[in-house]
């Protein structure tokens, strides 16, 4: 099973993120987030939150919602993360997760910094740009001309290897006060990069 979840933030292209939905996906919805499901014609699955930002009018099974208070300690994404895991997915894909208030993109994106999501293949993504963590080596998929940034996160990351990026790294360290990895090009479909340690944050932003 793949879990689609959406958070309340941007979607900044309804089409492109048509293109990322499966048929057979769970649709799991962070409350505010709804509203893209909706837009997509997709019924949710599941709605979690504190049901503050819920769209005005639409019809669900109450068994649909889960709800929390809203003085709670967790934003409606953790939440929804938190119980997406419960589901022991194949992947999960957080659809609007970024844009809008830098607080919530900021915290969005340190929410898969998190150890227990280590071996799970979860992606910030909305078809525009996607948003990944790599701890030991990852694949990019996309097309030439893609941009990809490399962006250490909590700290120095070493032995950096690259393949199918026009400016090579080759077993380099990247430094979270340097821009050293920022604004690389794809030059194929395909794409890797390998570190040795460190925690390495990985954005790609497609082409037209």
């Amino acid at each position: 099973m793949r879990i689609i979840i959406f958070a309340n933030g941007n979607l900044p292209n309804l089409e492109k993120a048509r293109t990322l939905i499966r048929p057979e996906d769970f649709i799991l919805c962070a409350d505010g987030g709804t509203r893209h499901a909706l837009a997509l014609g997709l019924t949710p699955s599941l709605i979690i939150g504190d049901m503050d930002s819920l769209p005005a009018t639409f019809n669900l099974k109450p068994e649909t919602f889960i709800r929390f208070p809203a003085d709670k300690n967790e934003t409606d994404l953790e939440l929804a993360i938190n119980h997406a895991l419960t589901l022991n997915p194949e992947a999960i894909l957080i659809l609007a997760a970024l844009g809008g208030r830098m607080d919530q993109t900021l915290a969005n994106i340190a929410l898969l910094s998190n150890s227990q999501l280590a071996t799970r293949n979860i992606k910030l993504t909305d078809g525009v740009e996607e948003i990944f963590f790599c701890r030991t080596q990852a694949q990019i998929q996309g097309k030439s001309g893609d941009i990809v940034s490399l962006i250490p996160w909590q700290g120095e990351v070493t032995g950096v290897f690259t393949e199918n990026l026009r400016w090579h790294l080759r077993h380099e360290t990247l430094y979270p006060d340097k821009t050293r990895g920022i604004s690389n090009e794809m030059t194929t479909e395909i794409a890797t990069v390998s570190i040795t340690s460190g925690l390495l944050l990985i954005a790609h932003i497609t082409g037209n």
